[in-house]
């Protein structure tokens, strides 16, 4: 038998020499010539002995199986308790087990994934859904209200018609109207600290502390690719619109910055040449043959000859 790793209590005599036992039994769980040398005992208490034996399995590096043998009280025959691989010492175990709400990163989620919201998601907060308001008979409704029902009442006595109110039938003047063209008809909007958490990834990723904002010659605040945000968040962040910058179509802060800024460099126009001294460019028009001179003897015999074919 190998050496044996004991506790203070001695293990008993029986039960520790079960090896062939323990192995039948460990083979007898996982497959034979998977289970390896027996490696230590363990005194469990009293008659209860656990032995080890290496694990040969692919992928169970430093496990071992772990048989557990036990007898009665003045009985010599030993029995079989448990059978179990169990990790040793020196295993390769799996990292410890991380939700996934801890293990999402951005990036993570593909087309038909869904991402589930917890109902107490600090990043959220509930939307104005109007049912704190009272309804039209309450006696603490809205004075537009009550004010409609007086000139109901009103034009039921005179026989004439209501007067239409300028709010209409589909709510436009009461809050709930209002609340709509703010966009806080939803069931939660973004929260204080939803905002804060954002703005400082988009910070983080496209702001004044980045590399490229720091060696950029302007800020995106003078920048004309800029697009303006809705919210309060327009304050601080904006869309950039240049497709040659490395932030296309991504949340940058105002005092984010790159090298493709509208008035960092401006083409400058060709440059326009000032006119020769000497003009080699124009043409010149040069005769056939030489205009004739009045005066001089080719003339005069042009003309007589002129005559001579008239006479």
């Amino acid at each position: 038998m190998s050496a044996a790793t004991t506790r203070s209590r001695t293990p008993d005599r029986l039960c520790a020499e079960a090896v062939d036992l323990a192995r039948a039994a460990a083979e007898e769980a996982a497959a034979p010539g998977v289970v390896g040398e027996h490696v230590a005992l363990v005194s469990e208490g009293d008659r209860v002995v656990t032995h080890f034996f290496e694990c040969m399995e692919l992928g169970y590096r430093g496990w071992r199986w772990a048989v557990t043998v036990a007898r009665a009280s003045r009985a010599k025959v030993v029995t079989v308790d448990e059978t179990v691989l169990l990790p040793g010492p020196d295993s390769l175990l799996a990292p410890e087990w991380v939700p996934w709400s801890e293990r999402l990163r951005p990036g993570d989620l593909g087309p038909g994934d869904l991402l589930p919201t917890q109902a107490d998601d600090l990043r959220l907060e509930p939307g104005y859904t109007g049912e704190d308001e009272p309804p039209p008979n309450s006696a603490v409704a809205p004075s537009h209200d009550l004010e409609e029902r007086v000139e109901e009442e009103d034009a039921e006595l005179t026989g004439r018609a209501p007067v239409q109110s300028d709010t209409g039938d589909d709510g436009r003047g009461a809050i709930s109207a209002v609340a709509e063209e703010l966009g806080m008809r939803r069931a939660r909007v973004l929260s204080r600290y939803g905002l804060h958490i954002a703005a400082d990834r988009w910070d983080e990723s496209y702001g004044a502390k980045t590399p490229m904002a720091q060696a950029a010659p302007a800020q995106c605040v003078t920048c004309g690719f800029l697009v303006p945000i809705a919210g309060s968040l327009r304050q601080a962040f904006g869309v950039c619109a240049n497709e040659f910058s490395p932030a296309d179509g991504r949340v940058v802060s105002l005092a984010y910055g790159c090298g493709g800024h509208s008035e960092a460099a401006v083409m400058p126009k060709p440059p326009v040449p000032p006119p020769p001294v000497h003009d080699t460019v124009a043409t010149d028009e040069f005769p056939l043959r030489p205009a004739p001179d009045s005066g001089s003897v080719t003339a005069e015999a042009d003309t007589a000859a002129e005559d001579l074919g008239h006479s």
